[in-house]
């Protein structure tokens, strides 16, 4: 039976493990968002917040393990550089596809095919939904740079 999964891995390129991670975020999004006190703007704000610190504590601890045997990052650049691609293809299979910077301590981390927006539609109404989606995402970054000795401010856009 490990062989036939194996196969299956190999064949789907990796993306077999992925489809759980996936399935669990919905849950977790459709979770927090529907919970007892969803009415409201300032409930969706609470949803939010929420969803970005359960991604802050899985970041935070995530990058513990990553970065143990990793050496000293000597700059800024450097530690994004591992956050894009040795943190992304722990957490996605797969690199960021492009950063960004202005060299003034400003960066833009772009992933063409990001696993929880690929299948969003986009109408207006999900266009809306979509900052509920990455919350998660941007919180395993935020809790990673913390625990690596950076506190960024962090903006989500979708292009």
């Amino acid at each position: 039976m490990p062989l036939l999964v194996d196969a299956v891995m190999s064949l789907a390129g990796g993306a077999a493990e992925l489809v759980p991670f996936e399935l669990l975020h919905l849950e977790l999004v459709s979770q927090i968002i529907h919970g007892p006190k969803s009415a409201g703007a300032e409930a969706d704000t609470a949803a939010t917040s929420k969803l970005e610190l359960l991604g802050y504590n899985a970041g935070f601890r995530l990058i513990e393990r990553l970065a143990k045997d990793y050496p000293k990052f000597k700059d800024e650049l450097d530690l994004l550089k591992f956050i894009c691609k040795d943190f992304w293809v722990a957490v996605f299979r797969k690199q960021i596809d492009n950063l960004r910077t202005n060299h003034q301590g400003v960066y833009v981390l772009q992933d063409n095919s990001f696993k929880f927006l690929t299948k969003a539609s986009c109408d207006r109404q999900y266009l809306e939904a979509s900052p509920k989606f990455v919350a998660f995402t941007c919180g395993l970054v935020r809790g990673s740079l913390a625990n690596l000795g950076r506190s960024e401010e962090r903006r989500v856009g979708k292009e």
